[in-house]
C-alpha cells in the first residue's frame, strides 16, 4: 500500500527572473521557467525524490491542466487525474537578482455543487487503498469548508492515519476530526490560537494546545529557525534548528519538510527522525532554484547537521 496525496488546488508554477522590480515602470522578464506546483503536488514530487512510492490524486482542467498532466508524466509521477471544466491555475513567482521574491497566486474559479459532487465521488473510493492520506493545500472555492474534516473522519474510520497541511477555516474544522499529524507554520499556528506568538516556549504552548485538540502530533515549521514536533498526550516536545544554507528560493520548502516526515513515518522511524529528516529536506529545498530537487549527497550532508533535542 502507498500513501495517497490529495491535491485539490494544483498549479503550474511559473518563475519570472528580473533584474529588479520597479514600481510604476515596465519590468522586463529576463527568463521564465515552469514546473508542477501546488502544495499537494510538491509533496508527491518530494516523496518520489526521496524514494517513497505514493499516489497523487488531483483535478486538472484547461490548457494549464494539460501542461501539468504532461509534466507529471514526464517525471513518471503516478497520478490519478480528475478532469474538470475549471481551468488549472498558473502561479507567478517574480525573482529579482537581489531582494525580495514576490508570489502571485490566482484565485480558483468557483466550483458548482454538481462539479464538487463529481470530484468527491472520485476521491472517496481511493482512500481505502491508501496506507496513509495526505491532505495538502487549500481548497478551490465552492468546496465545502468541512471537506477535509469529513475526509479525516472517513479515513480514520477505516484505520487510515491522516496528515493535514492547510490553513484557515478548513484547518480549524479538520482539527476537530483528530488527524494523526498536522503541519502549521508559525503564522498558521498563531492564526489558529488567535494571538501573536513570540518566543519558542509560546510556540510550544500553542502547539501543545493544538495537539490537545487533535489528540495527535503537531509539526511546526519555523523557516530558517527549524521546527518543532509536539505530542501533548505522549509528553513529547522535540526541537531542531535548521542548518545554515544559502537561500535561493522558499517556494515549497514546507512541502519538502512535510514529505520527508511522511517518508519517515511510512518507514516506521521514531518521531525524532520525522523532525530531523523534515528540517534537513526543507533546508535543502531552499538551497535549490524553484522546482528543482537536490542531489542525494546534498540531502545526506544536511541530515548529518540537524540535531534534535528534547525540550
Amino acid at each position: 500500500m502507498k500513501p495517497l496525496v490529495l491535491a485539490l488546488n494544483p498549479s503550474i508554477d511559473a518563475e519570472w527572473r528580473v533584474a529588479r522590480v520597479l514600481p510604476s515602470e515596465k519590468n522586463e522578464v529576463l527568463s521564465e521557467r515552469r514546473w508542477p506546483g501546488g502544495k499537494g503536488v510538491n509533496v508527491a514530487r518530494w516523496l518520489k525524490h526521496l524514494g517513497r512510492k505514493a499516489n497523487l490524486l488531483l483535478p486538472l482542467g484547461g490548457p494549464a491542466g494539460q501542461e501539468l498532466s504532461r509534466q507529471l508524466r514526464a517525471e513518471e509521477l503516478p497520478a490519478w487525474v480528475i478532469r474538470t471544466r475549471i481551468p488549472t491555475r498558473v502561479n507567478v513567482i517574480v525573482t529579482p537578482e537581489v531582494g525580495t521574491q514576490y508570489r502571485f497566486n490566482p484565485v480558483w474559479h468557483k466550483l458548482s455543487p454538481a462539479q464538487w459532487i463529481e470530484l468527491a465521488s472520485a476521491i472517496e473510493p481511493r482512500i481505502a487503498a491508501a496506507s496513509r492520506l495526505v491532505l495538502s493545500g487549500s481548497m478551490p472555492r465552492g468546496v465545502p469548508v468541512l471537506t477535509y474534516a469529513q475526509l479525516v473522519r472517513k479515513a480514520s474510520d477505516q484505520g487510515i492515519e491522516v496528515i493535514l497541511d492547510c490553513d484557515g477555516s478548513a484547518f480549524a474544522a479538520a482539527v476537530k476530526a483528530h488527524p494523526f499529524l498536522v503541519k502549521p507554520n508559525e503564522h498558521e499556528l498563531a492564526s489558529w490560537v488567535g494571538y501573536e506568538l513570540g518566543s519558542e516556549m509560546e510556540i510550544v504552548r500553542a502547539a501543545q494546545e493544538l495537539s490537545r485538540r487533535t489528540r495527535g502530533w503537531v509539526l511546526v515549521s519555523r523557516g530558517a529557525l527549524g521546527g518543532l514536533l509536539v505530542n501533548r498526550e505522549q509528553g513529547r516536545v522535540l526541537s531542531a534548528v535548521a542548518p545554515k544554507a544559502r537561500v535561493l528560493n522558499t517556494v515549497g520548502a514546507g512541502d519538502a519538510l512535510l514529505a520527508a516526515a511522511v517518508d519517515r513515518i511510512e518507514a516506521g522511524a521514531p518521531p525524532e527522525e520525522w523532525l530531523r529528516a523534515g528540517i534537513a529536506t526543507g533546508t535543502a529545498a531552499t538551497a535549490c532554484q524553484g522546482g528543482h530537487l537536490p542531489s542525494r549527497a546534498a540531502l545526506t550532508k544536511l541530515l548529518t547537521q540537524v540535531q534534535v533535542r528534547n525540550l
